[in-house]
């Protein structure tokens, strides 16, 4: 999130959006693109908690699909450490089908110390959704 042109906006297939109500940003998502297997990553998607529930995270998601299909992509692909069922519902109103979890999920910067290890067990979820074939 340091540079969000750099990595967001540059590269090819890639791009961030940002939600704004009544002048102030309310929401974001970003997309990039794996040009290896056609597919686009959904990132970033984050709703301020005062604006929830308003279909503001939908209308996010369904734009990075919109531009998934535009630009021909065969899959929309995510990964989600969300603990919220509601993210996950979201996930799944969009299209999205769980793809599976993983227990041991390191978060960045973590050294998984002995303190670590006991207190900040991550699950992590991956979701797809699926365009067309190739």
């Amino acid at each position: 999130m340091a540079d969000i042109e750099q990595y967001y906006m540059k590269p090819p297939g890639s791009c961030f959006w940002v939600a704004v109500l009544d002048g102030n940003v309310v929401g974001i998502v970003a997309a990039r693109a794996h040009e290896e297997d056609n597919t686009v990553e959904l990132l970033r998607m984050s709703v301020d908690s005062r604006f929830r529930g308003k279909g503001i995270a939908k209308a996010l998601g369904r734009r990075v699909l919109e531009f998934a299909m535009l630009h021909n992509y065969s899959a929309v692909v995510l990964g989600t450490t969300a603990v919220k069922v509601a993210a996950h519902k979201l996930y799944e109103s969009l299209g999205f089908r769980h793809m599976g979890a993983n227990d041991h999920y390191v978060l960045p910067g973590m050294t998984l110390s002995l303190a670590e290890r006991l207190f900040f067990q991550v699950r992590y979820h991956r979701y797809r959704l699926q365009l067309r074939e190739e």
